[in-house]
């Protein structure tokens, strides 16, 4: 279990937390056939649920076609909660295949709150499925801290 709780909110299913949880962490800059790799991955079936930030382009896309498969879902915010549900949330939350946890008691995303969440969802995960990451890229040192969770398209 993740070791930094103290400002965390959960609203949802907390049950969630129990089933197998792959995180999903994309890098902004991507290849077009690597996005196209994670649309089809994405589509298909998972075992246990997705935990992401869904804060990059990527990661909002993928977003979208988890839920439309009704895939249960850890979304974790490097910000206060929502004060209002946005639409594409409020089914999922109302048939148990969403839990949105905040990590952070700001007011917007920094990049410093980005980071800590982004450590929280690896903490949190099973396994880890990093996408596009360089040696320049902000996740880059999370891919060897977690090395052992790391998985493939």
């Amino acid at each position: 279990m993740a070791k930094n709780t103290k400002n965390v909110i959960f609203l949802g299913n907390k049950g969630l937390l129990k089933l197998q949880k792959t995180a999903f962490l994309a890098s902004c800059t991507i290849a077009p056939e690597m996005v196209l790799k994670c649309y089809d991955w994405a589509a298909g079936k998972h075992e246990g649920c997705i935990i992401s930030g869904f804060s990059s382009k990527l990661e909002q896309d993928v977003l979208h076609f988890l839920l439309r498969a009704k895939c249960p879902v850890i979304m974790v915010l490097a910000r206060r909660m929502y004060k209002v549900i946005p639409e594409e949330l409020k089914e999922p939350l109302e048939q148990g295949n969403l839990l949105i946890i905040s990590t952070s008691a700001a007011s917007r995303q920094s990049k410093a709150t980005a980071l800590a969440r982004n450590k929280y969802i690896c903490e949190l995960a099973d396994n880890i499925l990093f996408v596009g990451i360089t040696q320049s890229s902000s996740l880059f040192p999370l891919t060897k801290e977690f090395i052992m969770k790391v998985s493939t398209l």
